[in-house]
C-alpha cells in the first residue's frame, strides 16, 4: 500500500465527534435518551451495546441521516445540527453491505463515487488510483466487481467511502458475514487508514473486533453511555484475572482444584465435562507461577494452563446485564 496519502492530520486535542445530551424519540421509544459521547481524534472509537441500545440511531445522527430531537452534536469540529451539509463533506460511511456496482470494475466504481464528490475527471482518476493502492486492490482494479470475493467487495466499499478524503470514517458493522481470514484482512486495512490520519467510529457485533481495533470503547444502553475507556481499562472493571487449568485426566480435577483454591480471591469454578478449573486471582502472574510449581511438584499431567485476562464479553455482561 502507498504510504504517502494522508487524509488529514489529527487535531490538537479536539474530539472527532462530540455528542452532548442527544435525544431521539420514536413514539414511546427513546432511541437516544440524553446521550453523552466523545470519540477522540486520532483513534478508533468502538461503540458497543445490546440490540436496541441506540447505536444505529447515533451513527445515523453523525452521518446527518436523521436529526436528533434535542442536544448538541459536533462532527470534525462542525455543528452537525446547524450545518449538516458541511459535515457530509467531512465524513465517509461504510455499512454492513458492500454498496458497489457489480457490472463496473473496481476502478470505475471509485471514479464514479469521486465524481459524485465533485472531482473532475482527472482528479477522480487520481483519487481512484490512490485508494485502490490504499486498500490493496490495484492488481484487481480493472476487473469487473462481479468477479470479486466478498472480502474484496467489502474493501472496495471501504475505498468508496475514502475517495472524498474524509476526516472521519463511520463503519457500521463492516465485517458482518465475513470469514475470519477476510475479517482480519479488513482489520489491517482499517489500521492502515488510521495510521495515515483517518479517525474511525466503529459499531460492531464482534467484541473481539472492538478489542483488536479500538483505542477507545464506548458502551451504551437504553440510549445512554454507561461506560467508556480503553479496552484495558474496561476489562479491569469486569473483574480479576483468572488462572485456568485443563487436566489431562479427569481424576486429577479435584486435586488441582484443591491446589488452586488457596491462590484465588474467590472459589474455584469447575467445568467437569471440560476437565477444567479456573480461579479468580489477584497478582495473576505471580499466582500462575505458584500454580505451575505446585502442580508440577505433584506430577499431574496437564493439557493446558494459563492466565486469562477479562474479555470485553465479560465487560459487556457486567455492565449491561445482557449477553454479547
Amino acid at each position: 500500500m502507498r504510504p504517502t496519502r494522508n487524509t488529514h492530520q489529527p487535531s490538537s486535542g479536539a474530539p472527532a465527534i462530540e455528542a452532548i445530551g442527544l435525544t431521539k424519540r420514536y413514539g414511546d421509544t427513546h432511541a437516544l435518551a440524553g446521550l453523552d459521547l466523545i470519540a477522540p481524534s486520532g483513534k478508533v472509537t468502538a461503540v458497543l451495546g445490546p440490540n436496541g441500545a441506540g447505536k444505529t440511531t447515533f451513527v445515523k445522527a453523525v452521518a446527518t441521516l436523521l436529526e436528533p430531537d434535542s442536544g448538541q452534536l459536533r462532527v470534525a469540529g462542525i455543528d452537525a445540527l446547524a450545518d449538516p451539509g458541511r459535515v457530509r463533506r467531512s465524513i465517509g460511511l461504510a455499512g454492513q453491505n458492500a454498496a458497489v456496482e457489480p457490472a463496473l470494475t473496481g476502478r470505475e466504481n471509485l471514479v464514479m463515487v469521486a465524481r459524485f464528490f465533485g472531482h473532475d475527471r482527472n482528479a477522480a482518476q487520481e483519487a481512484a488510483a490512490s485508494v485502490l493502492d490504499e486498500i490493496d486492490l490495484t492488481a484487481d482494479g480493472d476487473r469487473p466487481v462481479k468477479g470479486y470475493s466478498g472480502g474484496m467487495r467489502r474493501r472496495l466499499d471501504l475505498g468508496a467511502s475514502l475517495v472524498g478524503a474524509p476526516k472521519i470514517l463511520l463503519l457500521d458493522e463492516p465485517t458482518t458475514g465475513l470469514d475470519p481470514r477476510t475479517r482480519m484482512e479488513l482489520w489491517d486495512s482499517i489500521r492502515a487508514l488510521v495510521s495515515r490520519g483517518t479517525d474511525v467510529l466503529l459499531t460492531t457485533q464482534y467484541l473481539e473486533e472492538a478489542d483488536q481495533l479500538a483505542d477507545h470503547v464506548v458502551i451504551i444502553d437504553h440510549g445512554r453511555t454507561i461506560a467508556n475507556g480503553t479496552p484495558t481499562e474496561l476489562k479491569a472493571r469486569a473483574g480479576r484475572d483468572m488462572v485456568e487449568v485443563r487436566v489431562a485426566n479427569g481424576a486429577d480435577l479435584a486435586t488441582v482444584t484443591a491446589i488452586l483454591a488457596p491462590l484465588g480471591s474467590e472459589e474455584p469454578r469447575i467445568d467437569e465435562p471440560g476437565r477444567r478449573v479456573a480461579v479468580p486471582v489477584i497478582d495473576g502472574t505471580g499466582r500462575l507461577a505458584d500454580a505451575v510449581r505446585s502442580i508440577s511438584d505433584r506430577g499431574i499431567e496437564l493439557d493446558d494452563i494459563g492466565l486469562r485476562r477479562p474479555t470485553l464479553d465479560e465487560v459487556f455482561l457486567t455492565l449491561t446485564g445482557a449477553a454479547a
